[in-house]
């Protein structure tokens, strides 16, 4: 009894929030913020410096940004709709984000193909390169974590979905800038294409990965067109 009493008592002091959807939402909205920030600086070099490299990047990170924009600002409005309209604002929010998506996919193919030929700007020490992974490596570890947290909920929100599944594709992508940055770093003079084969290699692996998650994506706004495939949460 005594336990249930302090339970109850910690609910009141603490109220709940919808756990993982306020977690996720909270996230995103930071990784919003930065990424805006991210965006805005490569831009900024990009134009200065005449740089493909840091324009492509900035494009990227701006589609990013418009992807969860869109789906935060979709959960704001959300609150007044209920039942099937509520299902078929987040269908096409989320068929709008997918959309996005594949046009972020296209402007992949830039920077990708910079980086298998070794063709960035790298302006970085070893230390800061170590830094670099160990913050690449937590972010990996947390997407994948969440990604696979989210499928196991069979009564998700398909947009909490959708915002997992790209902060993973945004994790790919933090492998990718790693692999290069270290290569570039550690580039012998006498041989500068010794490592472009395991470049290009993993290069494609992961680009083929976000494809593949991107279709996937896509295919199931496609086909969860059912009110009663979607549940009663929202993203508030």
């Amino acid at each position: 009894m005594c336990g249930r009493t302090k339970t109850c008592m910690k609910h009141k002091v603490f109220p709940t929030h919808p756990d993982y959807v306020f977690r996720t939402v909270l996230s995103a909205a930071l990784s919003l913020s930065f990424t805006v920030l991210f965006a805005l600086y490569n831009g900024y070099l990009g134009l200065a410096l005449a740089s493909v490299w840091h324009g492509s990047i900035c494009i990227f990170y701006l589609l990013l940004t418009a992807i969860r924009g869109i789906i935060l600002l979709a959960g704001r409005g959300s609150g007044k709709r209920t039942g099937s309209r509520l299902a078929l604002r987040r269908r096409r929010v989320y068929l709008l984000c997918c959309a996005i998506l594949l046009l972020l996919d296209l402007a992949l193919v830039v920077p990708v193909s910079m980086m298998t030929l070794q063709k960035t700007p790298v302006n970085m020490g070893l230390i800061p390169g170590i830094a670099m992974a160990a913050y690449t490596t937590w972010k990996v570890a947390a997407a994948s974590v969440h990604l696979r947290l989210q499928a196991r909920r069979s009564e998700g929100n398909m947009l909490i979905s959708e915002l997992r599944a790209i902060s993973f594709i945004d994790a790919l992508v933090s492998v990718l800038t790693l692999q290069n940055t270290l290569i570039m770093i550690n580039r012998s003079d006498s041989d500068p294409g010794r490592m472009m084969v395991l470049t290009a290699v993993t290069s494609a692996v992961i680009y083929a990965a976000i494809l593949l998650i991107s279709v996937l994506l896509l295919i199931r706004g496609l086909r969860e067109n059912r009110p009663h495939s979607y549940s009663p949460e929202i993203i508030s």
